[in-house]
């Protein structure tokens, strides 16, 4: 018998609207700490500023603020302080949207490493073009259109952070998936 993680195989679930794939990502977002980096793959229109701003919702920040950064690159959410919580416990998502970079080399420039090495949760729009910066634990999330508003969500965990976030967002979402 073979016995395979989930750094060797996806997971994959469809989603019927952008409603839900808003609360796929609302799901995944209450799951998200600091540190967290979620790679997004996927053509134009294929539901990944809609994936994001669930992940901001759930993460407890603005999700009406979530739109696509293409102009800026990156935007900053922070959600409104718990009463009573200490100082900084706020909870911060850095939305990168690599769309209008030309190269890889471009990268390090837009301030990549002090979103990766703090106290963020980073999700990386057209990550392909800066596969060799990704951390080496990351969430990899492939967005496929197929007929009208219907995606299909491909997961991937490359680490033992990224295999803990996809076994978890499973289990809340008590999602039906498959393993290719």
């Amino acid at each position: 018998m073979t016995i395979l993680s989930l750094h060797e195989c996806a997971i994959f679930w469809d989603s019927g609207s952008p409603e839900e794939t808003l609360q796929m990502g609302e799901c995944l977002g209450r799951l998200l700490r600091p540190g967290d980096v979620v790679a997004l793959f996927g053509e134009l229109g294929s539901g990944k500023t809609v994936l994001v701003r669930g992940m901001t919702a759930g993460l407890g920040c603005a999700a009406s603020d979530v739109h696509s950064p293409s102009f800026t690159l990156i935007n900053e959410y922070e959600s409104p302080a718990e009463p009573g919580a200490r100082a900084g416990a706020r909870s911060r998502m850095a939305h990168v949207d690599l769309y209008r970079i030309q190269s890889e080399d471009e990268v390090p420039g837009i301030g990549w490493e002090h979103y990766l090495h703090s106290r963020y949760v980073v999700a990386v729009e057209w990550a392909e073009r800066a596969l060799r910066w990704l951390p080496r634990d990351h969430l990899r999330v492939m967005l496929e259109t197929l007929e009208g508003n219907q995606r299909r969500l491909c997961v991937q965990a490359t680490g033992s952070r990224s295999a803990q976030l996809v076994r978890e967002w499973i289990a809340a979402g008590n999602l039906w998936v498959k393993a290719t």
